[in-house]
């Protein structure tokens, strides 16, 4: 006769088998698709893996098999599993620390974007089953002391299960690990629960106070220039303050710009405007989390994944230095960049236009809201030295919506969607390739509209004041080739396509008088290697700003800059 009763020994090991085997689907379909373990070979690769994973899920939930705990965390835990398994197995993403800060991070917006019946489907098929299951019939408890011993018990022959099978295959088990490295990100739901761990640990590594950058940040006069073109006394910009604009693309991917070689005309408009396109640019990261706060950082790749503190960034130095920053946000927030400087989302601006909707708004609105802030701000005012604090200049960040993804149909308007069919839906599965190309290259169309905008608006504005304009994009994008799809992968597996990054510059004919950097010298640099590291000394050197954290080599228009000391 069946016992009316279940014992939490027996949903430890149900749970940890059902994790184990029907939450490795992506594991167990990566395994099967490798040459070399697409035969026998790779059925007892299965089944060790699968021991493990079952193995580890039994040390986990060892430790949380308590009384009113254990069954509500192994549904949490199955949740997680469900969730992991479906973008995993759609997009063929992986889930690692940068992962999970995205996941944390994404506002409202953004997660509907990724919401589909097939979520619900896989959410249910691996879930409710096993909720169903474990509430069926009630647990019955020993006292805490026998329960202390039993726990002790699992998770003692959970490791040692874990090194039993690790050590009887550990030649073929480490060869996998070392030559397909993403393998281990597919381990689930331990690749979460590590990330999950390391999220939290972070701020004991890194300490989170704000230290202070560029305090002797100071802007270096410019010579002016007589009648006869000579240098004569000096002043920071003389009597017209510059406005630079820096617009953070999202998710474009430099391989598509047609402006960089790309056979579909994808920036129709910017190659009317004599900008300049950088061709080998790279990214910090492989997400808007990881790349945002080091393109602005003046430690670069290697330093900001190395550091130990937490800095202020590349518009803190500016505004120290004299200069009025804002933020403009058409996304998900500045990741703390904007912190200390004036900032607006559109999101929370309530716009009456057609732009914008259900909380979302086109990246159209950004010159608009730009407009309007810089009226605000009052008439020009120069920066001399009776009165250093004097706004000598204008920097604007304006953070795009770009071409996030999945919903890339969702970037672009009508009369900016020359490439059809594209793809309408958010599961990407559900459209082929070419579907899901074209409407990723519509939101580049769109880009390049507002890009265009911009510039002619900031054209009108040099009759003022120099202007110019940095585009570069924080991401690329993975569009199902290799049967990927989006972005986040580790860096150090990443695609191209993931890390290869588009960065577009322009300068009013009065920025190049002013500046003396001219357009005939920058084209020379075209395919120079650069990456997000330049951003920030490349900013301060364009912009006159001295201060100690400045690295000249790292500094784009330093070559062509006739007041640089050399």
């Amino acid at each position: 006769m069946t016992s009316p009763h279940r014992s939490p020994l027996s949903i430890v090991l149900a749970g940890s088998a059902w994790l184990a085997v029907l939450g490795n689907l992506a594991l167990w379909q990566a395994l099967w698709q490798l040459p070399d373990l697409h035969d026998g070979r790779g059925v007892v690769m299965g089944l060790v893996m699968a021991g493990m994973v079952f193995c580890l899920c039994v040390s986990l939930l060892s430790l949380l098999s308590w009384r009113g705990l254990l069954r509500p965390t192994l549904l949490l835990l199955a949740l997680i599993t469900a969730l992991s398994t479906h973008y995993m197995m759609s997009y063929g993403i992986v889930i690692d620390t940068t992962m999970v800060i995205n996941v944390l991070q994404t506002d409202v917006g953004e997660a509907r974007d990724q919401l589909s019946p097939s979520v619900l489907l896989s959410v249910l098929l691996i879930v409710l089953p096993l909720a169903w299951w474990m509430w069926r019939r009630p647990l019955v408890w020993p006292r805490w002391p026998v329960q202390g011993v039993h726990n002790l018990g699992l998770l003692l022959g959970g490791v040692v299960g874990t090194f039993l099978l690790t050590y009887l295959s550990f030649q073929d088990f480490s060869t996998l690990m070392r030559n397909q490295t993403q393998m281990r990100y597919l381990i689930n739901p331990l690749n979460t629960v590590y990330a999950l761990a390391e999220v939290v640990l972070i701020p004991t590594q890194v300490d989170q106070q704000i230290r202070p950058l560029g305090e002797d940040a100071k802007i270096v006069p410019l010579p002016n220039r007589n009648d006869k073109g000579n240098a004569s006394s000096s002043q920071a910009w003389g009597a017209q303050p510059p406005l630079l604009v820096i617009a953070l693309g999202e998710t474009a991917r430099s391989s598509n710009f047609s402006l960089n070689g790309y056979a579909r005309n994808t920036n129709p408009a910017l190659q009317q405007l004599g900008v300049l396109s950088y061709r080998q640019v790279s990214s910090c990261g492989t997400s808007t989390a990881a790349s945002l706060p080091c393109m602005f950082s003046h430690l670069g790749r290697v330093g900001h994944e190395a550091r130990t503190a937490e800095y202020e960034n590349l518009l803190d130095v500016l505004t120290r230095a004299g200069y009025h920053v804002m933020w403009i946000d058409n996304q998900s927030g500045c990741k703390g960049l904007c912190d200390r400087i004036t900032s607006v989302r559109t999101s929370q601006l309530s716009l009456k236009t057609p732009e914008c909707s259900k909380g979302e708004c086109m990246d159209a609105v950004l010159l608009p809201v730009m407009k309007d802030q810089l009226d605000q701000l009052g008439p020009l005012r120069t920066s001399t030295p009776s009165a250093p604090r004097e706004r000598a200049g204008t920097v604007v960040v304006l953070h795009l919506m770009g071409s996030h993804g999945p919903a890339y149909f969702k970037r672009s308007r009508a009369p900016h969607k020359p490439f059809q069919p594209e793809c309408t839906s958010i599961v990407l599965s559900d459209c082929s390739q070419q579907e899901i190309v074209n409407a990723y290259d519509n939101s580049l169309v769109y880009t390049d509209h507002v890009l265009s905008e911009l510039i002619q608006w900031l054209r009108q504005q040099a009759v003022q004041r120099p202007t110019g304009m940095i585009y570069i994009s924080d991401h690329g994008e993975s569009l199902g080739e290799n049967n990927l799809y989006l972005h986040g992968m580790p860096y150090a597996i990443a695609p191209k396509v993931q890390t290869h990054v588009p960065l577009i510059t322009w300068w009013s004919d009065q920025f190049q008088q002013v500046r003396g950097i001219r357009h005939e010298c920058l084209k020379q640099d075209l395919e120079r290697p650069l990456s997000h590291d330049n951003l920030y000394h490349s900013v301060l050197g364009l912009l006159r700003v001295q201060t100690q954290s400045y690295q000249a080599e790292l500094d784009l228009f330093r070559r062509c800059d006739p007041y640089a000391s050399r």
